[in-house]
Order: C-alpha cells, then structure tokens, then sequence
C-alpha cells in the first residue's frame, strides 16, 4: 500500500517551491492565496531570502505547510494515499492535504501554532539535543531521573535516535549523563525553545482555542498522528490529539512500525528533504521510499 508523508521543522531551505510556483498555475493562485491570507509575502522569504529569515518559527512552519500541501495539490490523480501521516508539524501538512482542513483553515492554525510556540520560547529559555546511540528506554530513563528540572523525549525518530527537550540546565545536565551511558552523541540542537514538552503548555492552551473553532472534515484515508501513532478518522479524535502534540511526544517510530502493521510497504515524502525517508528506512528497511521536492509530471 502506498502512503504519503510530510516532514516537520528543520527539512526548510531557501528557494523552496520556487519550481512549483513558476511551473504550475495552480501552485502560484495558491501561493499567492497564502501570501494574501498571512498578510506578508512569505513566497518572497521562501524563494530569495536568507537562512536566518526562513528559520523564524512564523515564517518556518507556514513555509514548510505551504511546500507540502501545494506540492500534495498538484499531484491530481496521482495523489492516491492509502494512509498518510506528518513529522510534528507534518501532522498539519497530511490533514490538509488528506481535505480534513481546508487549505485557509489549514495555513491559519499552522500560522496561529508557530506564533503559540514562539511566545512559549520567549517565556521560558528553553531548548532540544539529539541522542544517538542509546536505547528509548536508557534515555527515558535518564530524563525521568533528573528532578530538579525538565527534560523529557520528545521525538521518537528511528531506533537509537531520539530528541529531548526541556530547560536549558536540563538538557545540560541530560547530554552528560547520555553521553556517560554510551551515547554516540548527545547534541544540543539550534532550535528557539523546548518543543513537544511541559514548556508548550501555554502554547497548547492557545492553539486549543484555535483548533477548537476551526471544522475539521473526515480525512479522505487515515491519518496517523504523532499523539497516540494510531490510526484516525474521527474529527473529533483529529483534534483532541493534535492539541496534545504540542506538549507530548511525537511517536514517528511507532508510527511507521504501526502503519507497517496495517499494509503500508511503500513510503511517499511529500516536501523539501529526505529526512522522513531515512528515518523510515531506520525503522523497517524491508519497505520502499521516495521523496519528491517538485512536481514529477503536468499530468
């Protein structure tokens, strides 16, 4: 079974769907559509900007959603997903891609959850490291054991690499004792703050509201989403988990084990990079991946 995926943060570069926009009408009407809908020309960041410009969180996370949705947009007959699932931010990209959000309602909460974390950032200096090299089960350990500050998983990517987050003393404190238990790297990452942990709270009760207001439709296939690594359909479930996501883990690697489970053998990454489609083959390397930055034909 062929099933879509999109990528989170971090997968961004400059002159990203540039191709697209020039190449097919319908991905310009939308770009321009976004542009008008943000209020400022993210398509000028995104095609011609500099590196720094496209890593605030505001202009990233729009830029990431707009480069998958679009690109899922301009598939036409060969968009035919039997399951779909995103990367955190991802997670947005597949719903609207898959029409459970409509591409306004979609482009606005993405718009509304980088502002929430952005602020979260600012309130409480915070931060992220990569662990590679150690079992889930050691690093949860080590993050359970330190009780004067907060550290926690928060990204389950493939066996032997997952990510923390937490305070800043904390993941100090965190990569040492990684490190000390065998780990091959413990990296602190160059991110604005403690993503999918305790420290999102306030973000989550503002994109609660959000989400909240805002109709979600039956996805036209499953998704898999980040909160629970199961299967939805529910737009009621839809949004209860993506509300959680912000402040939980994302489970990617029991994400893909689960959609495995189900049928899926063959993985499409829809969006810049091939992040997703190293880490899947991490995981099960028994499946086949692709990954598409632009249109592959005018059909």
């Amino acid at each position: 079974m062929k099933v879509f995926v999109y990528p989170g943060q971090g997968a961004q570069f400059v002159g990203m769907g540039k191709s697209m926009y020039d190449g097919f009408p319908r991905a310009k009407e939308l770009f321009e559509q976004a542009n008008e809908i943000l209020g400022f020309r993210i398509t000028d960041i995104m095609f011609s900007g500099t590196d720094e410009e496209l890593k605030q969180t505001k202009v990233t996370q729009p830029a990431l959603f707009l480069h998958s949705v679009i690109l899922s947009k301009i598939w036409g007959k060969l968009f035919t997903p039997g399951m779909m699932a995103g990367h955190s931010l991802g997670e947005f990209s597949a719903l609207t891609a898959a029409n459970a959000l409509s591409f306004e309602d979609g482009l606005l909460l993405v718009s509304h959850r980088a502002d929430a974390m952005q602020k979260a950032c600012e309130s409480y200096p915070s931060t992220m490291a990569a662990v590679i090299g150690l079992p889930d089960e050691t690093v949860e350990s080590i993050c359970s054991d330190i009780k004067d500050e907060i550290v926690v998983c928060a990204n389950y990517n493939c066996p032997g690499q997952i990510v923390i987050s937490g305070t800043m003393a904390g993941i100090e404190k965190a990569c040492t004792l990684c490190t000390e238990a065998g780990a091959k790297r413990a990296l602190k990452l160059r991110v604005g703050g403690a993503f999918h942990s305790p420290l999102m709270e306030s973000a989550r009760t503002e994109l609660a509201k959000a989400i909240n207001s805002t109709a979600f439709s039956k996805p036209l296939c499953p998704i898999y989403q980040n909160y629970s690594a199961l299967p939805s359909i529910d737009a009621v479930t839809i949004k209860e988990n993506l509300i959680e996501q912000l402040t939980a883990p994302v489970k990617w690697t029991q994400t893909i084990r689960n959609m495995i489970a189900d049928g899926a053998d063959h993985f499409v990454e829809l969006g810049p990079g091939t992040v997703l489609q190293g880490l899947i083959l991490k995981i099960d390397n028994s499946v086949t991946t692709e990954s598409y930055q632009d249109k592959i034909t005018n059909d």
